[in-house]
């Protein structure tokens, strides 16, 4: 397996220092959100990028590539009617694309809930279309930088479109791009009727990425799902992309999250091997 963490986890931590730490605890990969270099991906200059590209390379780590993408930006929509603010949001996305690259990332995972919901009057197959549709707008750019966009579906406590893994493989269908497939999150598949093994069997040819978490909000270990046969079926299917730490709820520390986290998931692997 290989390990990383989404580099929110430390809040308000130096890059330097969350870098270092993150790999001294046996992270080999961080994950980053745009908003934590700036709320505008349009305004991080080439300075910056080459800066913070430098500072994960000389701690040690790879570059997983973005997640949080639309996350406290202003005047985009994945799903609306108006075709400027699609357009905008394409667009928009081809400049997180080469942010990405950038930062010598090679993924980019589309959540971002308050970007996708659904509006008045607008039903889940028309934000599908939508979707789709802004979607395809970025795929050019994506293509060229060797970025691929991994689609995350979420459960209904952060919304209202994309609830399932087979609707996250629709909409990948739909845009029909060899950069266009499928993220994977234990929190959000733990509100599917299927159980998450299955999920991952199912979704096998699609997913590029996934977050280790638990519906508490915490790291893996640190609720009730068991990972035992989540990691079994990771190795059945053959994946060989990240295993991503991704937490909401911060309030334990960043020391305790990376460290327990890592140390749980090892545990589940070493017991399978």
């Amino acid at each position: 397996m290989k390990y990383a963490i989404c580099n929110e986890t430390f809040q308000d931590w130096p890059f330097e220092k969350a870098f270092a730490f993150a790999r001294e605890c046996g992270y080999t990969g961080i994950e980053m959100a745009p908003f934590t270099m700036h709320t505008d991906a349009r305004q991080i200059d080439a300075e910056r990028r080459a800066t913070v590209r430098a500072q994960i390379a000389d701690a040690g780590l790879t570059c997983v590539g973005l997640h949080w993408l639309l996350a406290k930006t202003e005047g985009f929509y994945l799903t609306t009617p108006d075709a400027a603010v699609r357009a905008r949001t394409s667009d928009y996305l081809g400049e997180l694309a080469r942010l990405c690259r950038d930062l010598d990332g090679t993924i980019m995972v589309l959540g971002s809930p308050l970007q996708r919901n659904l509006l008045p009057g607008v039903t889940h197959d028309e934000a599908m279309g939508y979707a789709a549709e802004t979607i395809r707008g970025a795929m050019p750019v994506l293509e060229d930088c060797g970025i691929t966009l991994a689609l995350e579906p979420l459960g209904p406590r952060e919304g209202d479109f994309l609830r399932t893994a087979e609707l996250g493989i629709e909409l990948a269908r739909m845009v029909d791009s060899p950069n266009c497939k499928l993220h994977l999150d234990v929190k959000a598949m733990s509100t599917e009727a299927k159980p998450i093994p299955d999920i991952l069997r199912d979704s096998r040819d699609w997913m590029v990425h996934f977050h280790a978490n638990d519906p508490n909000l915490l790291g893996p270990g640190m609720g009730d799902v068991a990972y035992e046969p989540i990691f079994g079926a990771l190795q059945e299917i053959g994946y060989d992309g990240w295993v991503s730490v991704e937490v909401f709820d911060y309030s334990p520390g960043a020391e305790k999250i990376c460290t327990d986290s890592l140390a749980y998931m090892r545990r589940i692997e070493a017991g399978l091997a």
